[in-house]
This record gives structure tokens, C-alpha cells and sequence, in this order.
């Protein structure tokens, strides 16, 4: 063990230089250093929301938004399917709970309930039940009226499925505005937890999950209102312009500065366009692949967007078949735009435009990308943590750092002598180590991951405490020094990697399972054990065995 080639000595040396100027980052950024850091691709720890605060938001899916989604999704399910079997009705509306509708002729009756059953909606009860289907809607007849109502439990399926949707769209949605780390989480029955450390701005986060990205291209019907409050024609809905929107929207933030949208009351208020409703008039936007915040002929912020190929070939039909005509461009209710149909638009590439700002067209292009929530997300909480809390938190995590560390180097060099001043070197370079890699790739350093370096410190001393006790029961036995390290060394290595590869797999299971600052201190604590583990069996191994080489022992002191 005592011999080392000259190239094994240089990548041992070389690795332990090349951690020193990974970490170095986080020693000069404080000094203001970080532009010339940046210049040669390095860059400090990422801190957690808890060190270096940040925007904590709780969200709730909207059930009455929910509610009223289903109610208008199954209405427009009996309207196709007793018009498809042709069956005369009237009265279709909603309740309080649920839809009604009557069938006109009494014979008719029985080849309704048929067709309305298909309509019950089985959902997925839930993951401890999965593949166990329940109905998200009940149906009674009486008479030729048939009552459809929303079941408890069906709708508490549909909600679990919903936060699943919406937790997966807020993650592409977060991480397109270049924030790192930040956690998602269901929280309860209905609710979401967000945390993005470093943003100090939750306005923005608001707006962006504000919107649920339900995007319709749809015609406009050949009647218009002329007068506020007008009914739409059948097969037409009532949109507001966004025009009108946001000049309502800065009315009112006139007298309220935190207000982000309007009431429903208010939208409808508007003056409203009226849009074809009819599916041969209307493409949504379930089929984008892509959009892009670009800028249009007159240098006017515009978001591009591309449709896969089943989208162009019926965005193509509908611009094909409807050449001269308006058609309205419209996102969670409300028209964005109406321009004419010019020409037949194959390509399946189109733009939105209407007075936006570039900051706008981001957040709009981000929104699409990521796909049309399933329901509203209403705000719970909304909580701001500031740098103070993070910089105390950080002060105290250093202390309590440096103080294990000199504890721990305390107790090594005081019963241990030379060993423990090498004991002691290999456990600096360890936590230089540690810090180094943590920083080039980024890992987020939280409050727990700061108790993960110091249990790591600790750990680190375990391993060369076994190896010297090792060493020191070998000479006790008659043994040679040298013969009594080399053996020491080698009878360590089994026990010291069966410890730590229990206490890594510990580490992975933290971090699969769990989430936030817990996968803060599985990831401190893993990167911690790779580390000990190579300066306890190779640096500590090269600086005992040049100790060797130029001393030649003939006893161990230890």
C-alpha cells in the first residue's frame, strides 16, 4: 500500500484542487466575485427557500369552477347524444348539483335512458383503490325527465385527479420561469403547495397560475350583441374583449392596488362577443406543441404557436372553410383577439396578438406550453419569506457547522497525536470536497441540508477512527507497524463501505420519498458519504503511506 505511482498521486492531488475550486465560489461571492466566477462557469450553492427566503403559495382547486366544468361538459354530452339518436328534448339545464333534461315523446324514453347511462363518467377512486371505477355522476327517471347529480364520491376522484393534472402543469409552468428547486406539492384533499426559493415577486407566480390556458379558436356568430346583456342565439356564447378587460381591470385597481382579475359578475358586465360554440366551428388548444413569445410585423409583442397534425389538419379545415370570416381567438373566456380568416391557414403555425407586453407574451407562451389546467386554482395563502429570516437561518447553520467541525477535530487530535492531525486534514478537505460538488451541480443547500454536512463531518471521523483502531488491535497482536497499517487499512475498508452503503440507500429512499428540505439533507447526505469514503480510503491512505516512505516506523503510537 505504500507505493503509489506517480500518476495516482497526481489525480488524488488533482481531484482534491479541483474540489478546492468548485468551492471557492462560495467563499468569494460574498466579496463580490460573482461576475468573474460566472466568467469561468462557476457559480456558489443554491440556498433553499428556508436560507434564502422566497414565495410560499397555497392554492385549492375551485370546486364550484369544477362543478360547473362538469355541468357544462355533460350538458353538451346529452345535446350530441339524443341529437345523434334523435330524440326530441327540452328543458336542459343545470341544477344545483347536476343536469336535467326531459325527452318530448314517452316512447322515446326507454332509447334515452340507454344512450344517457353511457354518460355516467366512470373515474379512478383513488390510489388505494386503483382500477376500482366509480360513477362521477347518478341518474333517477321520473317520467320522461331524467336528473343527472354529481356524486360525493366521484367528484373527490375527479378533485384527486385534478390536483395531479394541476401539480404537473405548475411544474412546467414554474420551471419556465428559470427558477430552480422550487417544490410543488399536494397538500391535504384539494390543495397544492408551492415554494420558489429567490422569487420575492408572487405577483407574477399569481398571474401565471392564475389562468387555466383553456385556449379555443372559434368562429364568430353571424348575429352580434348591440346592447350590454344581450342573450346569446343558440349555439353562440358571450365573451368579453380583452380590451375591455383590462381597462376594467385598471379601473378597478385604481381603488384596489391588489386586485389581479375580475368577478365573473363584472366580466359579464362587459360588453360581449358573441362566439359559435358548435364543434365544427371550434378548435381548441389541447393540440399545441409549442409557442413562442416573438414580435410581429409592426415590432409588436405577439405569442407564435404550432399545432401538431391532427391540430393543423383542423385548424386548416375550419380557416379553409371559412375564408373572409371572423374568428376569435379566445383564453379562459375571453377574446383575445377576432381578426379575419385572410386565407386558408395549412401550416398549423398561427399567432395571438392583442396589446400585450413582452413580459406578457412570456407568461402567455409559458402557460400554453404547459398545457390548460383542469380547473381554477384559487389562492389560500400567499406568504413572502424575506432574506432576514434566511440570513439568520444561515448565520446559525454556519456556527453550528464550525463548531462540530472544531469539536470533531478536537477529539481526534488530542487521544490521536499525528494520526489525528491526519484525521483531521482529510476532514477539511472533506467538507471542501463536499461543497465543491454540491455547488457545480447545483444541489440546493436548505436548513437540513446544513445538519446533513455536519452529520457527515461526524461520520467522516467514524471511518478513521475504525481504521486506527484497526490499525492499533494489528500491532497489539505482534504484528509489524507496517504490516499493522496495511492490514489495518484493509480489514477497515469492508466494515466502513457496508455502513455507508446502508446510510446511502437511507439517502435515496429520503429523497424519493420525500420532498423540500428532506431532499435537501438526502442529497447533503449522500454527496457526504461519497466524499468520506474517498478521503478516509485513499487521501488518508496517501498522506500515511508518504508519512511511511520518508519516516520508516518501526512502532505505532496510537
Amino acid at each position: 500500500m505504500f507505493h503509489y505511482s506517480r500518476w495516482r498521486v497526481l489525480l488524488i492531488l488533482g481531484t482534491v484542487l479541483l474540489g478546492i475550486v468548485l468551492a471557492l465560489p462560495n467563499a468569494l461571492d460574498p466579496l463580490g466575485y460573482s461576475n468573474v466566477m460566472t466568467r469561468f462557469g462557476l457559480k456558489p450553492m443554491t440556498l433553499g427557500l428556508d436560507l434564502q427566503g422566497g414565495s410560499n403559495i397555497l392554492m385549492e382547486v375551485d370546486q364550484k369552477d369544477l362543478t360547473d366544468k362538469l355541468q357544462q361538459q355533460l350538458m353538451g354530452d346529452i345535446r350530441l347524444s339524443l341529437r345523434e339518436q334523435k330524440v326530441g328534448y327540452s328543458g336542459l339545464g343545470k341544477t344545483d348539483n347536476g343536469v336535467t333534461v326531459t325527452v318530448n315523446k314517452p316512447e322515446d324514453t326507454d332509447k334515452a335512458s340507454t344512450e344517457l347511462k353511457k354518460l355516467l363518467n366512470p373515474v379512478d377512486s383513488g390510489v388505494l383503490s386503483v382500477g376500482t371505477a366509480v360513477n362521477l355522476f347518478t341518474l333517477t327517471q321520473n317520467g320522461n325527465q331524467f336528473v343527472f347529480a354529481i356524486d360525493p364520491i366521484g367528484f373527490d376522484a375527479k378533485t384527486a385527479g385534478s390536483i395531479k393534472q394541476a401539480i404537473h402543469v405548475i411544474e412546467l409552468r414554474i420551471n419556465g420561469l428559470g427558477t430552480t428547486e422550487s417544490t410543488i406539492q399536494q397538500q391535504g384533499k384539494g390543495r397544492i403547495s408551492i415554494q420558489i426559493p429567490g422569487l420575492q415577486d408572487p405577483d407574477r407566480v399569481k398571474t401565471l397560475l392564475g389562468s387555466t390556458a383553456k385556449l379555443n379558436f372559434q368562429l364568430l356568430c353571424a348575429e352580434q350583441a348591440t346592447a350590454p346583456n344581450s342573450l346569446p342565439p343558440p349555439d353562440c356564447a358571450a365573451y368579453p374583449q380583452k380590451e375591455s378587460v383590462d381597462a376594467k381591470l385598471l379601473e378597478k385597481q385604481k381603488t384596489d392596488a391588489t386586485a389581479q382579475t375580475l368577478t365573473d359578475a363584472e366580466l359579464k358586465a362587459l360588453p360581449q362577443m358573441w362566439v359559435q360554440t358548435s364543434r365544427q366551428a371550434t378548435v381548441d388548444g389541447a393540440d399545441l406543441t409549442d409557442a413562442q413569445s416573438t414580435f410581429d410585423q409592426n415590432n409588436s409583442p405577439v405569442v407564435s404557436f404550432k399545432f401538431n397534425q391532427k391540430g393543423a389538419v383542423r385548424f386548416g379545415k375550419l380557416t379553409a372553410d371559412n375564408v373572409g370570416k371572423p374568428f376569435a381567438i379566445v383564453l379562459d373566456g375571453i377574446v383575445q383577439s377576432a381578426p379575419n380568416i385572410n386565407e386558408a391557414i395549412l401550416t398549423g403555425s398561427g399567432q395571438i396578438s392583442g396589446r400585450f407586453t413582452v413580459e406578457q407574451t412570456n407568461d402567455l407562451a409559458i402557460t400554453l406550453r404547459s398545457g390548460a389546467l383542469p380547473a381554477k386554482l384559487a389562492i389560500v395563502e400567499e406568504r413572502t419569506v424575506g432574506p432576514t429570516l434566511g440570513a439568520d437561518s444561515i448565520k446559525a447553520g454556519v456556527y453550528a457547522s464550525i463548531a462540530g467541525l472544531v469539536f470533531v477535530m478536537l477529539f481526534m487530535l488530542l487521544p490521536y497525536g499525528f494520526w489525528g492531525i491526519v484525521a483531521d486534514l482529510a476532514l477539511i478537505v472533506n467538507l471542501i470536497l463536499l461543497v465543491g460538488v454540491m455547488s457545480f451541480f447545483g444541489f440546493t443547500l436548505t436548513l437540513p441540508g446544513i445538519a446533513g454536512i455536519v452529520l457527515t463531518l461526524g461520520m467522516a471521523v467514524d471511518s478513521n477512527v475504525l481504521i486506527y483502531e484497526r490499525i492499533r488491535e494489528e500491532w497489539r497482536h505482534g504484528k509489524s507497524a507496517m504490516q499493522s497499517i496495511e492490514t489495518g487499512f484493509k480489514a477497515a475498508l469492508s466494515t466502513v463501505t457496508d455502513a455507508n452503503v446502508t446510510t446511502l440507500i437511507a439517502a435515496f429512499v429520503l429523497f424519493g420519498v420525500g420532498s423540500g428540505p428532506v431532499r435537501g439533507f438526502a442529497i447533503t447526505l449522500a454527496v457526504g458519504i461519497v466524499t468520506t469514503m474517498f478521503t478516509a480510503f485513499v487521501l488518508t491512505r496517501l498522506m500515511v503511506a508518504a508519512w511511511v516512505k520518508r519516516y520508516k516506523p518501526k512502532e505505532i503510537n496510537l
